[in-house]
């Protein structure tokens, strides 16, 4: 598959994910950042670093969480969810877009009725794992090894939100 083609694929599974989600218990949220026009700002260069891929005054998503009914099969998916993604654009981190989703990951699942929230993370990504566990959640000892060419390991991770 040619990366234009891999590229059509995956704008509308995207699509697909956003308008007809499986469930009404699923959902996508996003982080949207105006990009400011700084070519007052001479250091930056003339629209930043985001110039090239944004036009001026324009917003640009930067990050994304997802989350559906936990499918573990020692979890209930009546009361427990899954924070399936919680993605941040390198560029844009440290300004608050992971904090926000999380917080309304928290909301919409509250609204929801689940009382608990678990996501699987990679064992040695510290950055994200020293961030959730800084807002709350705790490893739950359940762990799986993904197959990725080589042995990836991942861990759960958990928080209550009742």
């Amino acid at each position: 598959m040619t990366s234009a083609a891999a590229e059509k694929m995956w704008l509308r599974q995207w699509d697909e994910a956003i308008v007809a989600p499986p469930s009404p218990r699923h959902r996508v949220l996003v982080a949207v950042e105006t990009i400011l026009d700084t070519e007052g700002f001479p250091a930056l260069g003339a629209g930043g670093s985001a110039a090239l891929t944004t036009p001026r005054g324009g917003e640009r998503v930067v990050g994304l969480a997802s989350h559906a009914p936990a499918e573990d099969p020692d979890l209930d998916p009546s009361v427990v969810a899954e924070m399936l993604t919680l993605l941040v654009d390198p560029d844009f981190v440290r300004r608050g877009h992971g904090s926000r989703l999380l917080n309304a990951t928290v909301d919409h699942l509250r609204e929801d009725g689940f009382r608990q929230i678990v996501t699987w993370v990679f064992a040695d990504n510290y950055a994200v794992l020293g961030f959730l566990e800084s807002a709350g959640w705790g490893e739950d000892m359940a762990e799986r090894v993904l197959d990725m060419g080589r042995p990836i390991r991942m861990i759960r991770l958990t928080t209550d939100i009742s």
